[in-house]
């Protein structure tokens, strides 16, 4: 019946002022009297729905053209992230992200930092950029090294990223990308050309570098699930978002960077990543 009331009150408007753009608090309001059942379901214990409404508005005052995109969308980015455990907005653990009528959820570095650090096998993990006159080496072989000396002024362009992941073993994981790699994966992305690899490029570079690394890493399938999961567009509400179907996905999404790939070439392509072969 409220559902009823607020769609009717929404319509009234509407047709009083045909130019008038829906209230967002209204429409989401709706949306999750709509869903409240589903909702109830899939949210986690530490939320309730009146706070999953006002994470949307702080985040449509922060990003207007939030406002473009369908609720369904919105709603299903902002339960993807707190299913996960991250909240989307300033601090950079996740964005949403609009991409025509739909809206993206974007994990950032410190939110994939913060999956991974959940692993009760990695003790630390952590990634960096360097840049060209930095002092950076790197020995691979029977006994890896890398050494990083930053300059804190004059540094130059960006050269380099890298992660250093240490295991609970005292083993280490390293990853490095060069710039042109780190681009190439920009520029599959549908979130390229705005969004965070606009205003904070050096947070995509790092969360880049610790993505492609982390598929070395011991970590849970649920976690591996999550990564993979990102840059996804979820319309639906389940106990489990990463089962939900990426309504974006028209091309085979490449599961190791999370990207629309741009060559199909098979010898691009890896096996999947089984629970044995994660240790």
């Amino acid at each position: 019946m409220k559902e009823q009331d607020a769609r009717m009150k929404e319509q009234l408007v509407q047709r009083a002022n045909p130019s008038a753009k829906p209230d967002p608090a209204r429409s989401i309001a709706t949306y999750l009297e709509k869903m409240k059942p589903q909702i109830a379901l899939a949210l986690p214990k530490h939320l309730t729905a009146d706070r999953l409404a006002r994470i949307a508005l702080t985040n449509i005052r922060m990003t207007p053209k939030l406002l473009e995109c369908s609720v369904e969308s919105l709603m299903g980015a902002i339960m993807q992230a707190a299913q996960l455990g991250l909240e989307p907005g300033p601090l950079g653990h996740a964005y949403l992200v609009p991409y025509g009528r739909e809206c993206t959820l974007i994990i950032g570095y410190k939110g994939l930092i913060d999956l991974a650090r959940r692993s009760d096998q990695i003790r630390s993990i952590s990634a960096h950029i360097v840049y060209e006159n930095d002092y950076f080496e790197i020995t691979y072989g029977l006994e890896e090294t890398l050494v990083h000396k930053p300059v804190f002024e004059n540094r130059g362009k960006p050269k380099l990223a890298y992660m250093v992941a240490r295991l609970k073993d005292g083993a280490y994981a390293i990853e490095v990308m060069t710039v042109e790699e780190i681009e190439k994966i920009r520029h599959r992305s549908k979130a390229g050309t705005h969004g965070p690899w606009v205003t904070d490029w050096e947070e995509m570079a790092r969360k880049t570098v610790v993505r492609r690394g982390s598929k070395y890493l011991p970590l849970a399938i649920e976690i591996q699930r999550a990564i993979a999961a990102d840059e996804t567009v979820k319309t639906e509400i389940a106990e489990d978002m990463t089962d939900v179907i990426d309504v974006s996905a028209t091309e085979v999404r490449d599961l190791e960077l999370g990207e629309v790939p741009v060559s199909h070439d098979p010898e691009d392509a890896e096996p999947p990543v089984t629970e044995g072969q994660l240790l």
